[in-house]
């Protein structure tokens, strides 16, 4: 099956694809890092890049500054995952995101960011509608075609007649299946359920996986007990087309380690009659203030982007500082409402 992939960041530049494989040529040792909110598509892409270029000879370190959350570690290769930064390698790939703020703990360690202005650096992202702003000169290889950064690593395989063993296999059906809803989006066609199909016929077991991820997925007493609390404090706005939770740092510290708080509520809340948007929010004592945004309709990413954020139609988020939640909380409502108003006008327009 032909691959293709549409590239920016150098533009016109339809040489990228060779730029990357000679940087990959050239490398000795490898670090994979994924941003500070990593998901199934960003550890799926890095486990299966991690298989790929080791099956090329490389020596592979997988990198992310946050600690993996519970209910992704059903995935192969997610204690491989180190919060440490190998500053022995000599090139870096950087998966599933482009922007500055989704690598700030990354860009705040000194050595890290000095780092980066020594060593090529590759960024293997399908978020194109979010504007590349790595402070370092970086190889973007960006698709506004690709449903999952996983997809361009199958594509970037399979055009330098790269080995895709199990292991890579298993890592790039996850990262489609994970940022599609398990191929149920509006971006996906054929050619995701031929991708996945290949990747079956080259080891992935969606019944094992999926039996992994739904172990993973059980929950204690105390948090089942925990979502009934957090489903009371559900509030609506904008007309009842926004449900909004709350999760204070106290409950972060007292949960998270054993499930994301807003992972909990944010697929019900989606699915409550008249709601279009969900959002759950997280604050802390420095100031930062967090939203995972999942929608009915395709705003997510546009809600997302008033704060610097980015993302899928359907699932997107954000992070700022903001010492006033309130304000904060009040501006993320508004957003929603412009949102909303502009895609009913959308709408409305098409019919006519």
């Amino acid at each position: 099956m032909g691959g293709f992939i549409i590239f920016y960041a150098i533009i016109d530049d339809m040489n990228m694809n060779e730029k990357v494989t000679d940087l990959i040529a050239q490398a000795h040792k490898v670090i994979i890092i994924q941003a500070e909110n990593a998901d199934g598509d960003s550890i799926g892409s890095a486990v299966a890049l991690e298989a790929i270029l080791e099956g090329l000879g490389k020596d592979v370190a997988l990198y992310c500054p946050v600690q993996v959350p519970t209910y992704l570690r059903y995935i192969d290769g997610w204690d491989r995952i180190s919060d440490e930064f190998d500053l022995s390698a000599d090139l870096a790939i950087i998966v599933d995101t482009t922007s500055k703020v989704l690598l700030s703990k990354t860009l705040d360690q000194s050595a890290v960011s000095d780092w980066f202005g020594k060593h090529p650096v590759i960024a293997i992202d399908h978020h194109a509608s979010v504007e590349p702003d790595l402070p370092f000169e970086v190889k973007y290889m960006i698709s506004d075609i690709a449903v999952a950064t996983g997809e361009m690593v199958y594509d970037l395989a399979r055009e330098n007649d790269w080995l895709i063993d199990a292991a890579a296999a298993s890592g790039l059906y996850i990262s489609i299946q994970a940022d599609t809803l398990g191929l149920t989006t509006e971006t996906v066609g054929a050619r995701q359920f031929e991708i996945c199909a290949e990747l079956i016929k080259l080891g992935a077991n969606p019944a094992e996986l999926e039996g992994r991820r739904r172990e993973l997925s059980r929950k204690s007493q105390r948090i089942l007990h925990y979502k009934g609390e957090l489903l009371d404090r559900i509030e609506y706005h904008a007309d009842n087309r926004l449900a909004l939770v709350k999760v204070p740092f106290e409950e972060i510290a007292k949960y998270s380690n054993e499930y994301n708080p807003t992972m909990l509520v944010l697929d019900e809340m989606r699915l409550v009659v008249g709601v279009d948007v969900a959002i759950g929010t997280k604050t802390y004592p420095d100031g930062k203030f967090t939203a995972k945004i999942r929608s009915n309709v395709p705003v997510a990413d546009q809600i997302a982007g008033f704060f610097g954020g980015g993302g899928h139609k359907y699932a997107a988020g954000f992070r700022i500082y903001e010492e006033d939640v309130e304000k904060a909380e009040n501006e993320l409502i508004g957003a929603v409402d412009r949102v909303l108003l502009e895609y009913d006008k959308g709408k409305t327009a098409d019919v006519a």
